[in-house]
């Protein structure tokens, strides 16, 4: 992993403030990046929780189309298919089965969870439609990876 992701919000394995959480408003954090490839056509961003009691990473934010010229993303990136801020960007579905951010709210007493906000730089642009689930939006760029930078922020309703 070459790419630097970070978050004004909170610093690599430290706790999102609440306000990113389902307890609060839910909006999605600022990130930032920095370290991208020149060969880089496209960036990816998935954020999820390993930590879920399920078989799979809970999906908590899917945004795909990227352009490779952005270094961040606002705070409260809206809750729509295809976005404005950044321009021409995709959103898919997460595992709440909704389009968009939706932050983290474990279940109460299963302790601390670590949410991965992972960038994904992409050696071609992908033309998918919005809506897509990671895993397929995963199948359709997994070769095409070419650089990565993850942020890991935690989380529980007893902190």
């Amino acid at each position: 992993m070459h790419i630097n992701l970070s978050s004004e919000a909170f610093t690599h394995n430290a706790p999102i403030p609440r306000r990113y959480s389902g307890e609060g408003a839910d909006v999605s954090p600022p990130l930032a990046w920095s370290g991208v490839p020149k060969a880089a056509k496209e960036l990816v961003l998935i954020c999820e929780d390993p930590d879920a009691p399920r078989l799979e990473p809970f999906t908590h934010w899917v945004i795909y189309g990227i352009s490779p010229k952005a270094e961040c993303l606002p705070e409260g990136i809206q809750s729509e298919l295809q976005l404005q801020i950044p321009p021409g960007a995709m959103q898919g579905r997460n595992s709440f089965d909704r389009i968009g951010y939706n932050g983290p709210l474990p279940p109460k007493g299963h302790g601390v969870h670590h949410y991965h906000f992972m960038l994904f730089a992409l050696n071609t642009r992908i033309d998918l439609p919005g809506g897509l689930e990671k895993s397929k939006l995963l199948a359709a760029v997994r070769k095409h990876i070419i650089d990565s930078g993850e942020l890991v922020g935690t989380y529980s309703p007893d902190q």
